[in-house]
C-alpha cells in the first residue's frame, strides 16, 4: 500500500499507543501467566498447572508414573500436589505419609475415584479394589474376605490346588530338554489354572479351549486398560473413537459371557452343603445385608468378584514369580542358598503350607521380589472421603492420593543399596523374619488387598516346589535378564530365556 493511500486513511486509525501501553500490556499479561501457572491452592509444594490442563505439561518425558513421580519428588519433596486435568491430587514418595494416609487416616482416605476404564471393567463399581468406599462394599469385602478364609492357611485346600497346578508346571518346564526359552507362558497357564479351580472348580490341561479363552481375555484387559489414559482424566473424551476402550469393551464382553455362563450352572446345583468354590460362597452369602444402602449383594457383585480374582490373582502373582527367576537367574548364589535351606528343611518330601516356617530364607527371597520390583508401583488412586490432611498439610475432600510404592522401596533412607536384590535385608542378626514398616507391597489398612494371604500362600507353594525341583540358568551366550521392566496395569519383566535343569531325584517333575 502506497503512503499516499496511508495518509489518506490516517484520520480513519486510532492514534498510534504510547510506549507505557505495552509496558502495562505485558506486566499484565505476565500476571496472568504467573496466575494461571501457579501451583494448586494448599500449603504442599505443587507442580504449576494450567486451566484444563493441569500440570500436564510438566509431567512429560516418556517416564512410567512410578519414576516421574520419583523424579518430581528429588525437586518438589517426598509430599507433592499437581494437577491431572481437573483433579487434584497428592503424591506420596515417604512412607511415614503414607501410612498415615494407609492406616492412621485409613477411613477418611478410603475413597475411589471414578474413571471411565474401571466403570466399564467393575460394571460400575460392583468390585471390591476399584469400588467407592460405602456400607455396601464394607459388607461384600466382608464376604469375599470370608469366603477367601475356606482356602486359606490350615484349609488345605489351597495347597492341594497349587500343587497339583506344580506337577503339571514342572513337567511342561522340564520338557525343554536343556533348550533355552520363555518361562513365562507356562507360568501364566500355572497360575491361571489355580485361579479357576479356586473361582469355578474348573481344571484345564494345557491347550484347552476355555484356558485359553480366560488367559487371552485377561492379557486383553491387562493390556488395554492401562491405554485409558486421558479418558480417566477427562470422562467426555469417551465420545471420542479409542482403540484401547474398544479393545477393552470387546475382552470385558467375552470375560462376563464365560463367567455368566459359570454362575448360571453354579446357581442350577446349589446346595446348603460346604462351598465348592469362590463363586459358591459368594452366592450362599449373598443373602445377607439385603437391608443395607444400596441394596444387597446382587449377581453383578458375584460376578465381578471372580472377574478381580483373575485379574488380580493370575497377573500379580505370576508377574512377581517371573521377577524373582529373573533375579534369581542374575544372582545364582542366592538360587543356591534357597535349595540348600530345602533340602535341609524340606528333603525330598514334598513342600507343605506349614514349612514356611522353617524356610526363612526363601521367605526373605519372596519379600525383596516384592520389594524391589512391586507389580503395583503406584497404587490405585485413594480419595479423600471428608476434609483432612496428610503430613500436617490441609487436604480438601475429593482430593485423589497417589501412594508411588517404588518410591517408598526404593527410598535409601530405609534400605542400604535400594538398586541391589539382597534377601538378608529381611533377617535380622539372629537370623529371623523381620518386615520393615516401609515395606507394603498389598498396601495397609481398611484398603489393603483382600487377597493378600492367598498371594502369599501361592507364591511360598509354587516358589519352593520349582526351586526344590529344579535350577534355572542362563542358556550358553545368553545376556541376563533386562530388569527395566514394562509398564501396564502391572509392572512386567521383559520376556527372558532360561535353561531348566532338574534337581536330583526329581528328573521327571514329580517324585
Amino acid at each position: 500500500m502506497s503512503s499516499r493511500v496511508l495518509s489518506s486513511l490516517s484520520p480513519l486509525l486510532p492514534p498510534s499507543p504510547p510506549l507505557f501501553f505495552f509496558v502495562g500490556a505485558a506486566i499484565l499479561l505476565l500476571l496472568l501467566f504467573l496466575l494461571v501457572c501457579s501451583p494448586a491452592r494448599g500449603s504442599l509444594p505443587s507442580l504449576p498447572s494450567l486451566p484444563l490442563l493441569g500440570s500436564l505439561p510438566w509431567m512429560g518425558g516418556g517416564l512410567p508414573p512410578h519414576l516421574l513421580f520419583s523424579e518430581l519428588g528429588h525437586r518438589y519433596g517426598p509430599v507433592f500436589s499437581l494437577l491431572l486435568g481437573p483433579h487434584l491430587s497428592v503424591v506420596l514418595n515417604r512412607h511415614q505419609e503414607a501410612r498415615e494416609v494407609l492406616l492412621q487416616r485409613g477411613r477418611e482416605f478410603a475413597g475411589r475415584p471414578f474413571m471411565v476404564t474401571t466403570d466399564l471393567l467393575t460394571r460400575g463399581g460392583k468390585d471390591i479394589a476399584f469400588s467407592d468406599f460405602s456400607p455396601l462394599w464394607k459388607l461384600h469385602r466382608r464376604l469375599v474376605h470370608n469366603s477367601f478364609s475356606l482356602f486359606g492357611e490350615g484349609s488345605g485346600r489351597l495347597q492341594d490346588i497349587v500343587l497339583s497346578s506344580v506337577d503339571d508346571l514342572c513337567v511342561e518346564l522340564l520338557s525343554g530338554g536343556g533348550r533355552g526359552f520363555d518361562p513365562s507362558p507356562a507360568v501364566t497357564r500355572a497360575v491361571t489354572n489355580v485361579v479357576c479351580t479356586l473361582v469355578f472348580s474348573s481344571t484345564y490341561r494345557h491347550g484347552d479351549t476355555e484356558l485359553q479363552e480366560v488367559m487371552r481375555y485377561n492379557d486383553g484387559i491387562v493390556q488395554t486398560i492401562a491405554g485409558g489414559g486421558l479418558v480417566d482424566i477427562y470422562p467426555w473424551m469417551k465420545v471420542f473413537p479409542n482403540r484401547c476402550l474398544r479393545t477393552l469393551k470387546d475382552c470385558i464382553t467375552v470375560r462376563d459371557r464365560l463367567l455368566s455362563r459359570k454362575l448360571e450352572e453354579h446357581k442350577a446345583s446349589l446346595n446348603d452343603g460346604p462351598p465348592r468354590d469362590l463363586l459358591d460362597a459368594l452366592l450362599q452369602g449373598q443373602g445377607e445385608g439385603v437391608q443395607q444402602e444400596g441394596g444387597g449383594i446382587t449377581d453383578d457383585h458375584v460376578l465381578m468378584t471372580a472377574a478381580e480374582a483373575f485379574g488380580a490373582g493370575v497377573e500379580t502373582t505370576s508377574t512377581t514369580l517371573l521377577w524373582i527367576l529373573a533375579y534369581l537367574v542374575h544372582h545364582p548364589p542366592v538360587q543356591r542358598r534357597v535349595q540348600a535351606e530345602l533340602d535341609k528343611q524340606v528333603g525330598e518330601r514334598p513342600v507343605c503350607v506349614s514349612d514356611r516356617s522353617r524356610l526363612p530364607y526363601l521367605e526373605c527371597v519372596i519379600n525383596e521380589g516384592m520389594r524391589i520390583r512391586p507389580v503395583s508401583p503406584v497404587l490405585i488412586p485413594h480419595t479423600a472421603m471428608t476434609d483432612s490432611s496428610i503430613g500436617g498439610h490441609p487436604v480438601g475432600r475429593g482430593t485423589r492420593v497417589l501412594v508411588n510404592m517404588w518410591a517408598i522401596h526404593h527410598d535409601p533412607e530405609h534400605w542400604d543399596k535400594p538398586d541391589l536384590f539382597n534377601p538378608d535385608r529381611f533377617l535380622d542378626d539372629r537370623g529371623q523374619r523381620v518386615t520393615p514398616p516401609c515395606f507394603m507391597p498389598f498396601g495397609a489398612g481398611p484398603r489393603v488387598c483382600v487377597g493378600e494371604s492367598l498371594a502369599r500362600l501361592e507364591l511360598f507353594l509354587f516358589l519352593s516346589s520349582l526351586l526344590q525341583r529344579m535350577s534355572f540358568k542362563l542358556p550358553d551366550g545368553a545376556s541376563p535378564p533386562n530388569l527395566q521392566g514394562r509398564l501396564g496395569v502391572v509392572l512386567q519383566p521383559l520376556p527372558y530365556k532360561v535353561v531348566v535343569t532338574p534337581t536330583e531325584g526329581w528328573e521327571g517333575g514329580a517324585k
